[in-house]
């Protein structure tokens, strides 16, 4: 298991050249938003990265949004420190923005809080509408029925068709 490292900890280390940090999220949520100095190396694609070898006395500190997902991949992400001292950023980017660290920002909101506004006006206007006509309670209905199968099976429909649209390019 990595150690863990208090994000201001790792700002040290990332300020003094000791250390690497490297971003396991996927591209939506690096771009919108990430620490200063963070190396993308989404855990989808982690196993074909071909990242630069880390210099002697040089650490590896892998995050993500609060740090499960190091935690639950360490295996498959390990060979990203290339033999050398790896650690986890404690509390992930959650705990990163909470300390006030230095951070990059994207202009667009990720697919995930998409779905979640896209999904939750659905529900509403398909609510409120079936005050008026009561067959467009079938709206509702169906939005979380895809949430649940969503949740289920990994399988996004409205993430998918929010991916295609000319905003998430």
């Amino acid at each position: 298991m990595f150690k863990e490292l208090s994000p201001s900890d790792a700002w040290k280390l990332l300020e003094d050249g000791k250390a690497r940090l490297i971003d396991i999220r996927e591209p939506d949520e690096i771009e919108t938003v990430r620490a200063v100095h963070a190396e993308a190396a989404p855990l989808s694609i982690a196993g074909y990265m071909n990242l630069p070898p880390l210099a002697p006395g040089t650490a590896a500190i892998f995050t993500c949004r609060s740090g499960h997902r190091v935690a639950a991949n360490e295996a498959a992400i390990r060979p990203l420190a290339a033999g050398g001292q790896a650690y986890t950023l404690a509390g992930g980017m959650e705990a990163w923005l909470k300390e006030g660290l230095p951070v990059k920002r994207g202009h667009r909101l990720s697919i995930e809080r998409q779905v979640r506004i896209g999904a939750g006006a659905l529900v509403a206007a398909g609510s409120l509408l079936s005050l008026v006509w009561p067959a467009f309670i079938i709206l509702p209905l169906f939005i979380g029925c895809g949430l649940v199968f969503a949740g289920v099976t990994g399988f996004c429909g409205l993430g998918l068709a929010l991916k295609a649209m000319p905003w998430n390019k």
